[in-house]
């Protein structure tokens, strides 16, 4: 999608594939591999460098700062933020923790380690049903679950362990759900329309995103001011913790206040992901953001 869409008038884009150790690059439907010492790879006797990385991988490694801090070292820019901010936003429990010092509101929440002992009688008690168990440093709502009952708490951090030796277990909020992207023009930080999301599952989870089992209403079906409140908020964030590139935050409104779910500093570019959607809303071109994006990283301090 981001290959499809790049200004190739400016840019020549390659895709990079990470997968654990094996790095290596697809070009004209050869694959070669990268070489980690100076993040470049060689096709027959051209060595291809990299100006930038536009970094397009939910998940670990890329969007909990491992590769920033190793594109720190190589003095290459990326398209997202550095490797603090986005090793604290993947962290969901830690970042919404800090976060309620400057007044962002997010759900009532419990953290639990694999290694400790745990009594989900007393997180009932505390959290209360429903709730959601996920764990705690994961993308695309891998090992998510929505507790009901009390019966259901075991398999549910069981799930969740699966994926990350941290569970964040979350007080159900029942209100609509929200998403507000963010871009930079100019130094001038641009809220895009909010989304507004339901879904035929239980929640928001990887079916929903990824195989069709959502819709996203763009513009969100909120009034003004909702909607001027969550991209008020989305900003204070942006700037309070000194974010970067395109960004996406997740929010359930109940009544009239507005709850922080979670931050996404590098949201899904698919032809069905939401970002695409608010910029078509706000008028701007998917060749159009990704050369902001490009732009925005070669000039950012």
């Amino acid at each position: 999608m981001v290959t499809q869409h790049i200004d190739t008038n400016k840019y020549t884009p390659y895709i990079i594939h990470i997968e654990g150790t094996d790095w290596h690059a697809v070009c004209e439907q050869h694959s070669y591999p990268i070489d980690k010492n100076d993040f470049s790879f060689s096709a027959g006797n051209n060595k291809i460098s990299f100006d930038g990385v536009f970094m397009a991988i939910h998940g670990t490694p890329g969007e909990d700062g491992i590769l920033q801090a190793y594109f720190d070292l190589l003095n290459i820019p990326y398209n997202c933020c550095g490797s603090f901010e986005a090793s604290l936003t993947f962290n969901k429990g830690m970042c919404n923790s800090l976060l309620k010092n400057f007044n962002i509101t997010s759900a009532k929440a419990i953290m639990i380690n694999k290694e400790e002992a745990y009594d989900t009688q007393t997180i009932e008690n505390n959290i209360g049903l429903p709730c959601f168990v996920k764990p705690n440093r994961s993308g695309s709502s891998f090992g998510v679950s929505k507790v009901t009952a009390s019966e259901q708490w075991e398999q549910a951090i069981k799930e969740a362990f699966k994926y990350d030796n941290q569970v964040l277990i979350e007080a159900f909020i029942d209100g609509i759900e929200v998403t507000c992207g963010l871009i930079e023009n100019e130094g001038e930080l641009i809220a895009l329309p909010l989304t507004e999301i339901t879904t035929e599952n239980d929640f928001f989870d990887y079916e929903a995103k990824y195989k069709g089992k959502s819709h996203e209403i763009t513009p969100a079906r909120v009034s003004n001011e909702i909607k001027e409140q969550v991209q008020s908020i989305s900003k204070k964030i942006y700037n309070t913790l000194r974010l970067k590139g395109l960004i996406r935050m997740d929010y359930i409104v109940e009544k009239d206040q507005a709850y922080l779910i979670e931050i996404n500093t590098i949201p899904g570019l698919s032809e069905e992901s939401i970002i695409p959607q608010q910029a078509a809303c706000y008028g701007i071109s998917l060749k159009e953001l990704f050369s902001l994006t490009l732009e925005n990283m070669f000039t950012h301090d």
